[in-house]
């Protein structure tokens, strides 16, 4: 019977530990409600690169989210994968905001579904603030803002 309860407590840490780690809460301030921010302890592979990945998760809906930290040369490509949207936000050193997500990015199937984007909320993002934006300042931004785009259903 120790054999169990040990094999199962091993099992439930590896399941915790493997899951990610809490690094950020707060409120979205949109009907979602608050987040969850945790770093996915493995990394994971975008346009055949390794890259880190961030797991979002809200309070008042079953949207999960994951934003894929693609460094390059002078920016950096925050690629936002749920099953409702994908877009890419970019921080290029002068500004950080929304775009469409990029043709590199397509071999993983991921693009922009402007069916499911709101328009109007894709623009006022286009640019959420300037200078230089740092990593998880960032995916703060993104948790909040990122609801928007997701046009609600008619």
């Amino acid at each position: 019977m120790k054999k169990i309860i040990l094999v199962l407590v091993l099992f439930a840490g590896v399941a915790a530990m493997s899951y990610g780690r809490v690094i950020l809460k707060g409120e979205s301030n949109t009907p979602f409600g608050s987040y969850i921010l945790e770093v996915v302890d493995q990394p994971l592979t975008l346009a055949g690169e390794t890259v880190k990945c961030y797991l979002l998760s809200y309070e008042n809906s079953p949207v999960k989210v994951k934003i894929f930290v693609d460094k390059e040369k002078n920016c950096k490509n925050y690629v936002v994968v749920s099953d409702d949207l994908s877009v890419m936000y970019s921080c290029n050193g002068k500004f950080f905001g929304v775009n469409k997500v990029d043709k590199k990015y397509r071999t993983d199937g991921i693009r922009t579904d402007d069916s499911q984007l709101d328009r109007t909320d894709y623009f006022r993002q286009k640019v959420i603030s300037q200078g230089v934006t740092e990593e998880q300042d960032a995916a703060l931004l993104i948790a909040s803002y990122f609801p928007l785009l997701i046009k609600e259903s008619e």
